[in-house]
């Protein structure tokens, strides 16, 4: 590769004197060439080097973004229990982008840009199945004693969409799941301090690998592992925040990006990582997903000013980040859902390619990190026990 500076003269650099001759013009735009040349190749390994390495620095999470509190409730009896992100003021501009074929949610119509409410109060994420949908009624009932909702005649109408994971089977009697109360104390609980991760709240029950099912009985062959809630943000020099957090309950194995490694998943008979991707390729047997037993729940935030639409195409660039860091995703037996918020507290001009962008790679990282930050639980390994976490969160 040659690069010509023949652009970069100037009188600085080569003086005002016309009277220098030819032949030592030529030998110093070689000389100025060569060492231009050489810085910038001396540079190149380094710009390559920062890029390529991913940023383990998290921040606080999802509530880097200004206007959002997230809490959690965690049942004692059971892993399980739901998660809270709650929007300070008049609520934020809401979208949803939802691929999975079997999900588990509340509200959501109201999100589609042809309806009529602009914004949401809340977000809700339950474990429980259907059942845990329950949860988002408790976060009402906080939010009208607050008095913040949708106005109307009769006074306020919270508005909070809610998604569900499935992990009835998880360790204990499945009918202990959250119910309203659940909802309530953990909206109690919602503060703007750093996101926790892992066993905790909707990501109590979470789990991985399920290409032999989720029973070890269904496929002795392909063993499930431990997951849960992982959250980071990133903030830009010009004051653009974009957050995300996310429960990771797949049926695939949770691959980081940035290698290509598996860091949980689906296990061998030997209890090592098999890899999706292989034993799919190969022909194995596998236990077909079943219908809303597994599910991915997102929640991607900025503060840009966003309208509905936006905040839902927001939502659907910010899914992208499942395909990259879940193998296989949005599978039959997957609800993938991904809810984008905007709370408009920023007044800089709105770039969407960054903003979803930014957003995809964000979710990416959540996924990774709600393996890594799990701990093994109910007879599941994590990929602490397995020593498969990658070196940038160690």
């Amino acid at each position: 590769m040659r690069i010509s500076l023949t652009g970069w003269r100037s009188r600085s650099w080569f003086g005002p004197s016309r009277r220098v001759t030819a032949s030592r013009r030529t030998t110093r735009a070689v000389r100025r060439e060569l060492v231009g040349w050489l810085i910038v190749a001396s540079a190149l390994p380094l710009a390559s080097s920062v890029a390529q390495t991913p940023n383990a620095e998290r921040g606080k999470g999802l509530t880097d973004v200004p206007g959002i509190r997230v809490g959690h409730f965690t049942l004692s009896r059971r892993p399980t229990g739901c998660t809270v992100v709650l929007i300070d003021g008049e609520g934020a501009a809401a979208g949803v982008s939802q691929r999975g074929a079997a999900p588990g949610t509340r509200e959501t119509d109201v999100l589609n840009p042809l309806n009529m409410v602009e914004k949401v109060n809340a977000i809700v994420l339950s474990g429980g199945s259907a059942f845990g949908l329950d949860a988002a009624q408790g976060v009402m009932r906080y939010l009208e004693e607050k008095n913040i909702g949708f106005k109307t005649s009769a006074g306020v109408v919270p508005i909070v969409p809610a998604a569900v994971i499935f992990d009835l089977p998880f360790v204990a009697d499945p009918k202990t799941r959250p119910t309203a109360d659940c909802g309530y104390k953990a909206a109690t609980t919602a503060t703007n301090g750093p996101v926790r991760e892992g066993n905790v709240g909707v990501g109590a029950g979470a789990t991985v690998g399920k290409l032999g099912g989720f029973e070890q009985s269904a496929n002795p062959g392909i063993r499930p592992m431990k997951s849960g809630v992982g959250s980071t943000s990133i903030t830009l020099p010009n004051g653009l925040v974009v957050g995300a957090m996310v429960v990771v309950n797949a049926v695939g194995d949770v691959i980081d990006p940035s290698t290509g490694q598996v860091v949980a998943g689906a296990r061998s008979a030997n209890g090592t990582l098999a890899d999706a991707r292989k034993l799919l390729r190969n022909g194995a047997k596998i236990t077909a997903p079943r219908a809303g037993e597994n599910t991915t729940i997102a929640v991607v935030a900025t503060n840009a000013r966003l309208t509905k639409v936006q905040a839902g195409r927001l939502a659907l660039m910010a899914d992208d980040g499942l395909a990259r860091a879940i193998n296989p995703s949005h599978t039959m037996g997957d609800g993938d859902t991904v809810f984008g918020l905007a709370t408009g507290s920023w007044n800089g001009a709105v770039d969407m390619t960054t903003i979803g962008a930014l957003a995809a790679d964000l979710v990416a990282e959540a996924i990774v990190r709600a393996a890594t930050q799990a701990d093994s639980l109910g007879g599941l390994p994590s990929a602490r026990q397995l020593r498969t976490v990658p070196q940038r969160f160690k």
